[in-house]
């Protein structure tokens, strides 16, 4: 984005709060209109109402019983106290008969028996006072005897309320729009500043500064989730770039010493004479040491997959024959290696999995536990299931690791020092992290034993269970 004062207004939030203020504009505008209608409108029309019926009442006195008759209507009518309605009847010469002017305030039409609007200023007398005026609104009509009437009704309070209205729609209408164009603007130059936070971020990402972390204002907002979205990504990120620059190197650490040692070995045998039993003999610790680094490359590559989420088919399956071959097949590696080897197998432990890579994830975790379990030790393999999880814990009676340890055991090529003396590339638990992050299940190292002192290694490998 670029930068300036004004920016904002190209940002396609700034357009979004535009649109927003002219539809908020236009339905202020419909709704003021509404509300005038419904109150002026509504005024206009019960004040046309009356003098309809007015004017019919009276055509109907004069029609039927002639102008003696009207003129006593008009004479009741104009007794009636706080009646809204002024009267004027004039003779064809113009003189008054009846009414509440002096003189006809308004020019009379020609046409017989045609009604016609008129509107007018008319006196009102207040007593102790000068009489005000006020407004009014009538109807004027030539009778057939040449007669001209005039009914008028006051419209002044009316007259009133419209001028107030008018005035409060005139006066709101612009305010709505201009606080609607405030609200945008200030919508907008916030999104505007959110979004250009995460456009640094990323900026600074694709320099390859990969410790940036996009700001979370707290609020909950999308901006926010999108934030913490994008810093876990970072995270993981840098956890991974962190991991590929520790892997490298643990490779070349690793790789070296059984290459060295096969090219140590066959240099020997080069330089002198071999029997037939030393040429195995080396042929087959060459076999040995090109196995130990085909394994890790192995190792390696099908960690990478895991990650990269290449790996793992998940279906739905009953982990309890899967993990009785396991006993049945560790069983007696356990007895070779002088010991001891429990199992106690639970019933429906249903799980959305890959069979294969938790078979080679649970074989990790005794293939540890044969190896760092010192003889007439003991190791035991247990599995349960509670209300949420599937739950598979390999308890053995060695060492164990120290709890400062745990997470960084679990880091490619990590080694302990005690497990240096140990064939192995350190991937093992690695590995069955990795399977349990793609089950979206966890593994927790702790304490098998803790009296009198604590030892031993415990995994507690959780999966999600599948009802």
């Amino acid at each position: 984005m670029s930068s300036g004062r004004f920016a904002f207004v190209r940002t396609t939030t700034f357009r979004l709060a535009l649109v927003y203020s002219v539809l908020f504009g236009l339905f202020s505008f419909l709704l003021l209109s509404y509300l005038f209608q419904a109150t002026v409108g509504s005024l206009r029309a019960e004040a046309d109402q009356r003098l309809q019926a007015e004017m019919s009442s009276l055509e109907l006195a004069f029609y039927g019983f002639g102008i003696e008759r009207l003129e006593q209507s008009l004479i009741e009518r104009a007794l009636v106290p706080g009646a809204p309605f002024r009267y004027q009847l004039e003779t064809p010469q113009g003189e008054r008969l009846i009414g509440d002017f002096p003189n006809l305030p308004v020019t009379p039409p020609n046409t017989v028996g045609v009604w016609g609007n008129v509107s007018l200023t008319i006196e009102v007398p207040r007593p102790g006072a000068e009489p005000t005026l006020t407004e009014a609104e009538g109807r004027i009509v030539r009778l057939t005897t040449g007669h001209v009437l005039l009914v008028a009704i006051e419209t002044g309070e009316r007259s009133r309320i419209v001028r107030r209205i008018t005035q409060a729609v005139t006066t709101a209408a612009p305010i709505g729009v201009l606080l609607a164009l405030i609200g945008g603007i200030f919508i907008s130059r916030y999104a505007a500043r959110r979004a250009e936070q995460l456009t640094r971020t990323t900026e600074a990402v694709v320099a390859g500064n990969l410790y940036v972390r996009a700001p979370v204002q707290g609020s909950g907002d999308e901006f926010d989730r999108l934030a913490t979205h994008l810093n876990t990504m970072l995270e993981k990120l840098e956890r991974l770039m962190a991991s590929s620059r520790h892997t490298g190197d643990s490779i070349a650490h690793d790789l070296r010493s059984p290459l060295s040692r096969l090219r140590n070995r066959l240099e020997t045998a080069l330089l002198g004479e071999m029997s037939t039993e030393t040429a195995r003999d080396t042929l087959a610790h060459t076999v040995e040491e090109v196995d130990r680094v085909l394994a890790t490359f192995n190792a390696i590559l099908r960690l990478s997959r895991l990650d990269a989420g290449a790996e793992g088919r998940l279906v739905r399956f009953d982990m309890r024959e899967m993990l009785l071959e396991l006993a049945d097949l560790y069983e007696p590696a356990c007895e070779d290696a002088g010991l001891k080897f429990e199992s106690e197998i639970g019933h429906n432990l249903f799980v959305l999995g890959d069979r294969e890579l938790l078979a080679q994830a649970i074989s990790n975790l005794l293939d540890n536990a044969i190896k760092y379990t010192p003889e007439n030790g003991s190791i035991s393999l247990k599995a349960m299931r509670t209300n949420d999880e599937i739950i598979i814990e390999v308890s053995d009676t060695g060492p164990g690791i120290a709890e400062d340890m745990r997470e960084r055991a679990k880091e490619r090529f990590f080694r302990l020092d005690e497990a240096r003396t140990q064939s192995g590339s350190g991937l093992g638990l690695a590995l069955v992290d990795s399977v349990a992050d793609l089950h979206k299940g966890e593994i927790e190292l702790l304490w098998a034993h803790e009296e009198p002192e604590p030892f031993g290694l415990k995994t507690v490998f959780s999966l999600p269970r599948e009802r």
